[in-house]
């Protein structure tokens, strides 16, 4: 099957969404399950989420312009924080709810219908959220790795629904004279919880970018082992600074070369610096400062220094 599109899998995510909304809702209140009613709200946060990260996919292609030299993808990472707010958002409505329930328990109808709608909703997010975060991860988009979180935290809600309606169902039949009504509000703040802790997941996972935060030490060894690889033209490279934003990753360093060498020769090894590091980054923007190399070493400079006097330089 061949790779979908960012576009097309968050259209499907908005589709999907839309459908498991109007579905629960429907269900929810005929049934009297605030169980089912806080899943309709958590899908509609699901919907939200998925129009958030289809805009954000739509800006964050945009190409660089005047007033954003950098481009638009850091509009993916302030998605996905957004996205987790919404959930917390959900989780605090479906806790105040599922407590009133609690409180005053009410007898629940259509426990069948209920149970199915619960385990069409987990099939049908479990297959939309596979793709969004298969395409979320192969195109390295925030924005689409937090919907497919949304939805993947949706699957195991809605088996947890289905599971407390099972119960109070069997139970009905079994044991008539037992009250098993407090597992549906019980279970609608499980619910909550579950998704309290993916919105915690996102919230670090999207902010990180936002702060600027270097890229992962394992990333940055494969950058300075690939930068290695160039001695003796490059004698040794310092000041590394890396960022992220979007999947677009920007990479700085300060290549310190012979001082005698040309203008010319120092333009070629720039080029084949930045090569370098796209060969491992394809959509990396690499900025390079060429600094002659002094007659004493630096303290920053000396431990990657390919040319010291102790290696035989």
């Amino acid at each position: 099957m061949p790779p979908r599109s960012k576009k097309a899998v968050v259209t499907l995510s908005v589709i999907s969404n839309t459908t498991l909304v109007i579905g629960k809702a429907i269900i929810g209140l005929l049934s009297g399950s605030v169980s089912i009613i806080s899943e309709a709200a958590h899908s509609a946060m699901d919907l939200l989420a998925a129009l958030i990260a289809f805009f954000a996919v739509h800006t964050a292609s945009k190409p660089a312009d005047e007033g954003h030299k950098f481009g638009h993808g850091k509009i993916e990472n302030i998605s996905g924080v957004i996205e987790a707010l919404l959930i917390f958002v959900a989780a605090a409505w479906i806790i105040s709810e599922a407590i009133h329930k609690l409180s005053a328990p009410r007898p629940l109808e259509s426990l069948g219908l209920g149970m199915a709608v619960m385990l069409v909703s987990s099939a049908l997010n479990w297959y939309v959220a596979r793709m969004l975060f298969e395409t979320g991860k192969r195109e390295e988009s925030p924005a689409i790795i937090a919907d497919a979180w949304h939805l993947m935290t949706d699957v195991y809600t809605s088996l947890g629904v289905a599971g407390g309606l099972a119960v109070i169902y069997l139970g009905g039949k079994i044991f008539p004279g037992v009250n098993l009504l407090w597992l549906d509000p019980v279970c609608a703040m499980a619910v909550a919880l579950l998704i309290i802790k993916a919105a915690w997941h996102l919230v670090i996972e999207s902010g990180r970018d936002l702060l600027d935060e270097s890229l992962p030490r394992g990333e940055q060894k494969k950058i300075a082992d690939a930068l290695t690889a160039l001695a003796p033209e490059l004698r040794s490279f310092r000041n590394m600074r890396t960022r992220k934003s979007g999947a677009v990753r920007f990479v700085e360093i300060d290549a310190v070369v012979d001082s005698s060498m040309s203008v010319e020769n120092s333009h070629r090894l720039s080029d084949r610096i930045e090569a370098a590091i796209k060969s491992l980054f394809p959509q990396a923007v690499v900025t390079v400062h060429m600094e002659p190399c002094g007659k004493e070493c630096e303290k920053d400079c000396t431990s990657a220094c390919t040319h010291l006097p102790s290696a035989g330089a």
